[in-house]
């Protein structure tokens, strides 16, 4: 009999790293460990250490998937790579004068963006192409030589090249990268043509600087997780998520930098399209609430959303990416009072080190998770990772904003889960109701570490469908990796009117393109018969600054030539209005190739109704609920709970990796996957 495969999934995040094993024989492992802020690999490999305590054998394990915030926190912190920039003569100063946009309109003191590269890193050559890709004037190899000579004395730890319209003839742009790599090998050179083939100069040029400052950072992550991985005895290949909800391997990440920037995030979206599928609910509300921050994205007919661009620290970013709203309101948020008196929560945070007060690690601020330990909705004893919480230090913590306000310590962190707990609100309605869709027609799905915490209060204040807390919410996110699959994306502008003319042409792209990205993925083990593709193709009509991203069936040329008729039925949809009259112009065309990992999660089915049994209910405590005042509560073992089984509130059901909180009068029941329903009482029910 030979010995089982394991597949293993890290998800590192600003306080826990998460990690999920599963056996090709069908076990299950958990780890929840520690972050290790200074060096997050120290994070992986604890995870993997205590899975190995948990009986996974290590040289048996056949695929590693990692969902990592090291790009997150280079770029909002500004802790990149110190960068050079190459470009054409007279576009040195893009990156200052960026789009033109002002962050702080109404300011009196606005501040400046901070630029990507410092003016003395940005070098200009002469070389140029005109809006055709036509040269109009090559490369002076004189100037370059002297570029390098400086390079040399500047000493960057990378290099971004970025020339006028590179993304329609990147001739140039290769001739000086290949100068430059040749001159500096150990130095990463990244070229615009190979990250962002995309009209628009300052977004293209920001891209490609991003990338490059985080090279440096990213790949040496990289060396030091595969080198941990290693040392513990696993010599799998490594894949690392993406911000576009898909995996690459390692190998590669690094030099795809930029793509990683929302790798945490996008896990638990992929495994949020899994839970769609496996119950039948298309409409969902993700709530991924950690200790820093709070993610919500919302899935309409079970279909992630993406978007082709992305703000992050006022740079904009051309990378398709995971549409996902994110707040600084997480279980370590801290909460102040401000000059004015006023009481505000986040976005600031105790983050891993120290940590909420409650952890008893040096933290002194107050912060949402030591509210629900006032509170006693988290209760006091043994977290993940060997945290154990202290009621009295949570206590003292709230004390320092409770007495300015003249509040009892009680008050004071009903006020701060009060605060909190809008500002989750407000992003629930950002992306439904401030959309114009109906929440009632939506299930609002929490998890990360703190997420069902909320889940009864976030469904009572929105009137949503349900909420459905999964088996493993605090693991979801690393559960999520798994099924995420292997992804590519490519894009081409084009900037070319729907006709039969030019309709051959941007096939062709498609063709040559898919034919690349499929070759790709076969060499990265993926099955010939796992491979799937997506095209698209942003549109507007001619004259307009936007453009509308139009979804096809495929793209031969009766396909492209219906793209003017697929535009206006959506610019109806989206703004209420279109022009069948106005020309149709195709913009960019969009290729996502993804290379399907075979793993399904078991679908719903029906189960008899049984009651609770006693030995599921471990306890009762005293709680606070917000509305109700101090309730007497039970406190209910999760892994106790069979399916099938359905109770009323209020109820605190705890488990290794998450706590959650029902409210009197909802309802819970047990599906067949062992994921949690809750319902608000019906109107008949509530009168009663």
């Amino acid at each position: 009999m030979t010995a089982p495969q394991w597949t293993i999934s890290i998800d590192a995040g600003g306080t826990f790293t998460d990690a999920i094993a599963r056996s090709s024989a069908g076990v299950i492992r958990e780890a929840k460990v520690a972050s290790t802020p200074e060096d997050p690999s120290l994070g992986l490999r604890n995870a993997v250490a205590a899975l190995e305590q948990q009986g996974v054998l290590l040289p048996d394990v056949a695929l590693v998937c990692h969902g990592t915030t090291v790009a997150t926190n280079a770029t909002l912190t500004g802790a990149l790579g110190r960068a050079a920039l190459v470009t054409t003569a007279g576009f040195r100063d893009v990156l200052g004068y960026r789009q033109q946009n002002r962050p702080d309109v109404y300011s009196l003191m606005p501040r400046r963006p901070a630029e990507l590269i410092p003016r003395v890193l940005r070098f200009e050559i002469d070389q140029r192409h005109d809006s055709a890709g036509r040269e109009l004037a090559p490369v002076d190899r004189e100037q370059l030589d002297e570029i390098i000579a400086e390079l040399r004395e500047a000493k960057p730890e990378a290099i971004a090249v970025s020339f006028l319209f590179s993304y329609l003839n990147d001739a140039h742009e290769r001739e000086v990268g290949d100068a430059l790599r040749g001159a500096f090998p150990g130095t990463p050179v990244t070229l615009s043509s190979e990250v962002a083939r995309e009209f628009r100069e300052y977004p293209r040029t920001a891209t490609t600087a991003i990338n490059a400052a985080l090279r440096p950072i990213v790949e040496a992550y990289l060396g030091r997780a595969g080198a941990a991985l290693a040392a513990s005895g696993v010599g799998s290949p490594l894949l690392v998520m993406q911000s576009n909800g898909g995996c690459v391997p390692a190998e590669r990440a690094g030099a795809d930098a930029h793509r990683l920037v929302l790798s945490g995030p996008a896990g638990g979206v992929a495994g949020l399209a899994a839970l769609a599928e496996s119950l039948d609910e298309p409409n969902l509300i993700s709530l991924d609430m950690g200790g820093t921050s709070t993610d919500v994205c919302l899935l309409r007919g079970g279909a992630i959303p993406f978007t082709t661009v992305q703000e992050v620290q006022d740079h904009t970013l051309l990378a398709p990416t995971v549409d996902i709203h994110t707040i600084g309101a997480g279980g370590g948020s801290i909460a102040r009072i401000d000059r004015a008196g006023s009481l505000k929560v986040g976005p600031a945070s105790a983050k891993a080190v120290p940590g909420p007060a409650c952890y008893g690690r040096g933290g002194v601020e107050p912060t949402i998770s030591d509210a629900h330990v006032v509170l006693g909705t988290l209760g006091a004893g043994e977290l993940a990772g060997g945290l154990v919480i202290d009621r009295d230090l949570a206590e003292a913590a709230v004390r320092r904003i409770a007495e300015p306000l003249s509040m009892s310590v009680e008050e004071g962190a009903e006020a701060i889960l009060a605060i909190g707990l809008a500002h989750m609100v407000r992003a629930v309605r950002k992306v439904s109701v401030e959309r114009g869709l109906d929440a009632r027609e939506f299930s609002l799905v929490p998890f990360g570490g703190a997420g069902p915490l909320h889940a009864g209060l976030i469904l009572r204040h929105m009137a949503l469908k349900q909420a459905i807390i999964p088996l493993r919410p605090g693991l979801f996110a690393a559960d999520g990796l798994l099924v995420a699959g292997l992804k590519l994306d490519s894009s081409q502008t084009v900037l070319a009117e729907a006709d039969p003319e030019r309709i051959p042409e941007i096939s062709a792209w498609f063709d040559a393109t898919a034919a690349d990205a499929s070759e790709q993925l076969l060499r990265d083990g993926v099955g010939e018969d796992r491979v799937v593709f997506a095209a698209s193709a942003d549109c507007r009509y001619r004259g307009q600054g936007f453009e509308l991203n139009i979804p096809l069936d495929g793209w031969d040329d009766a396909e492209l030539l219906r793209l003017p008729e697929r535009f206006h039925a959506m610019h109806e949809e989206r703004y209420g209005h279109s022009n069948a009259a106005e020309p149709v112009e195709i913009v960019t065309v969009r290729l996502t190739t993804t290379g399907e990992i075979d793993r399904t999660r078991e679908r719903v089915a029906p189960v008899p109704r049984r009651d609770l049994t006693p030995e599921a209910v471990v306890g009762h405590r005293d709680v606070l609920l917000p509305g109700y005042g101090r309730t007497r509560t039970a406190v209910i073992e999760r892994s106790a709970l069979a399916a099938g089984t359905e109770f009323e509130g209020p109820a605190i059901i705890q488990q290794m990796d998450a706590t959650s909180v029902i409210l009197p009068e909802q309802r819970v029941r047990v599906a067949s996957t062992l994921d949690l329903i809750v319902t608000e009482p019906t109107r008949d029910e509530a009168d009663r």
